[in-house]
């Protein structure tokens, strides 16, 4: 039985719990917290262990699952624990992946362990997805589009400003660009013509909301490139209405094929989510399985999705996996 521990214990956390009890050869070692130890009531009465005490546990942990926010916290705990631990992140912030992967790659490299980074549906599945589309269909152009749901790193970003109390964005989709998509026109769309950003903010009593609405609108990597509806509500009709974290999205490659050209394709792979955080944590705890098993093999240093063969996330063994599967 692999051990598998959790860092942090929001959604994302809650999820992981959950995935680890589906999973047959894993069981929680625990959950790892900021806050004071005794005061977190997990789903399963799992251990519960300080942050400060994380250390004390090296070597009784096949993997830990870091379920911070991309914004602040993966940043800078994903590298720290590297060092120590074989670890897995939702890192989700695309522009800054190459980044965050030097950092952890030359922690992981020192400790000799294994770092799976920027594991979730996007980026993760969808980015397989597009590394198999392009792969087999080289000229051709690929798309992704995401929603319409709930970001939990958009929403975690906005609740980092300052004077909002809560909040929920949801990502839609222009649907006018995506039937251009399908229809194998290839055209070009830029950032902006692909998606809408609607913010659900609850702010804390007083706050300058015409300055809040600007950072959110103006914010780097997140908002600044869309354009953004900021809508400012109590905190009672966000818990009414936007309560559910749905998500879900496309990717989507066309391309040709024959020596001309003359042949047109379209690959589409699509995920319909009730629960975004629950669906990350199922991709999450996979991967904690595949870095263990590769730890265990002596390889070590970070990795993300597209490194890592299929058969190493799953529980059954190779000859199954090609009865079934192949």
């Amino acid at each position: 039985m692999l051990k598998i521990a959790i860092v942090g214990y929001g959604n994302l956390g809650k999820g992981t719990e959950c995935a680890i009890a589906n999973s047959p050869d894993m069981e929680l070692y625990g959950v790892f917290t900021r806050r004071a130890p005794e005061s977190l009531k997990t789903l399963t009465d799992c251990p519960v262990y300080s942050m400060d005490s994380i250390m004390d546990h090296k070597g009784k942990i096949d993997a830990l699952i870091i379920c911070g926010g991309s914004a602040t916290d993966l940043p800078v705990q994903t590298p720290m624990l590297a060092r120590h631990f074989n670890v897995v992140d939702s890192f989700d912030t695309h522009a800054k992946i190459p980044e965050h992967f030097a950092k952890v790659n030359e922690a992981a490299t020192a400790g000799e362990k294994c770092a799976i980074i920027s594991v979730g549906w996007d980026p993760g599945m969808f980015s397989l997805n597009r590394m198999y589309a392009e792969a087999i269909l080289p000229n051709g152009k690929d798309y992704t589009f995401w929603g319409k749901g709930v970001s939990q790193g958009h929403s975690d970003a906005i609740r980092r400003v300052a004077g909002v109390a809560d909040a929920r964005q949801y990502t839609i989709p222009v649907e006018s660009a995506l039937e251009a998509v399908r229809s194998g026109s290839c055209p070009e769309l830029t950032t902006r013509e692909k998606h809408l950003r609607e913010c659900f903010v609850v702010a804390e009593e007083g706050a300058d909301l015409a300055r809040i609405e600007n950072e959110i609108k103006t914010m780097p990597n997140y908002f600044a490139d869309y354009d953004t509806t900021v809508h400012f509500i109590t905190k009672e009709e966000l818990m009414r209405d936007h309560a559910g974290i749905p998500h879900g999205g496309f990717v989507i490659r066309t391309g040709k094929t024959g020596l001309k050209g003359e042949n047109s394709h379209v690959i589409e792979y699509s995920l319909k989510l009730d629960s975004n955080p629950e669906f990350t944590s199922a991709v999450l705890v996979a991967y904690a399985r595949a870095a263990a098993r590769l730890n265990g093999k002596g390889d070590n240093g970070a990795k993300t999705v597209l490194d890592i063969a299929p058969a190493l996330l799953s529980p059954c063994t190779g000859e199954d996996l090609r009865k079934r599967l192949v």
